[in-house]
């Protein structure tokens, strides 16, 4: 069995990440606090494909923003690195990602480098839950996710959303429903702990002090 995880990150170019950060902090600051995610996401991620799960395969797949970068902290011989899809909005882009690794890989999920509360557990008990769901969720406490996989692709999960908004949970979560009552077999889902995402400088030092 063939388990992927998905990254999606962006480039640490000043003015163009943690915008909400910097609004508090300046760009500077937010960018160092965007390098600080990303170096904990990828402790994250060398951690647990440090961990051997018998009979399993793993990956972690790193998909760039606006390039791929051929010197930065995601090198080495855990990482591939990819190119997020260029066009439509970030429902868009993940669904391209999970097309391209479904093609290959059992089951996928997919995480972004915003959360410093994500540990290698998680990851574990997504493709544990895997098993017996279609779709896993990490809930975060914005009202939107950390963390979605699946082992099939649901095109609708990635369409006509509220991305970045508190809705974007309660909006997925319909969504599943909906498909159950045609299908309840395609749509069973197993929701993950609550986990907090650094939006703002806030988020940031509330996290830091947990």
């Amino acid at each position: 069995m063939i388990c992927s995880v998905i990254v999606f990150v962006k480039n640490p170019i000043l003015g163009k990440v943690k915008t909400r950060v910097a609004a508090s902090v300046g760009n500077e600051k937010a960018v160092e606090v965007y390098v600080e995610l990303l170096q904990h996401t990828k402790n994250v991620m060398k951690e647990w494909m440090e961990e051997a799960v018998e009979f399993t395969q793993k990956r972690v797949c790193v998909y760039y923003g606006d390039f791929i970068n051929d010197n930065d902290l995601w090198n080495g011989s855990f990482f591939e690195k990819k190119l997020q899809c260029q066009s439509g909005d970030l429902g868009d882009r993940m669904k391209a990602a999970f097309e391209t690794e479904l093609k290959t890989a059992d089951r996928v999920v997919i995480v972004g480098s915003d959360c410093l509360a994500i540990r290698p557990e998680h990851l574990s008990k997504a493709f544990v839950a895997l098993e017996t769901h279609e779709v896993v969720i990490g809930r975060a406490d914005d009202g939107g996710y950390y963390l979605l996989g699946m082992k099939n692709l649901h095109q609708s999960l990635f369409e006509n959303k509220s991305w970045s908004q508190p809705t974007l949970l309660q909006e997925t979560i319909a969504d599943l429903a909906q498909t159950s009552q045609h299908n309840p077999d395609s749509a069973s889902y197993c929701l993950l702990e609550t986990l907090s995402d650094i939006d703002t400088w806030e988020d940031y030092v509330a996290a830091k002090n947990r």
